[in-house]
């Protein structure tokens, strides 16, 4: 049996260092603890407003979150 790591295994475990509980971060979206459990799992894919959302909230790039590079750092905002 062949395991795969989940599609987005950055999200979670920016969740997870924080100790944040999926209806916790799921209240931060405005969204249900499943629907998120959903996202996290792969089941659902995220909203890009959500992955900004996220990136927002953790102090990170979309890019990193969703495993384009392993700068954690976000980009500069523009003016």
């Amino acid at each position: 049996m062949r395991i795969e790591p989940l599609k987005y295994e950055r999200i979670r475990s920016e969740r997870i260092d924080r100790e944040l509980t999926q209806a916790q971060v799921a209240q931060l979206l405005h969204v249900k603890q499943n629907t998120y459990s959903q996202y996290e799992i792969g089941v659902l894919n995220f909203p890009l407003e959500v992955v900004i959302k996220l990136a927002r909230f953790y102090g990170t790039s979309v890019d990193y979150l969703v495993g384009l590079t392993d700068v954690r750092q976000p980009y500069p905002q523009r003016r």
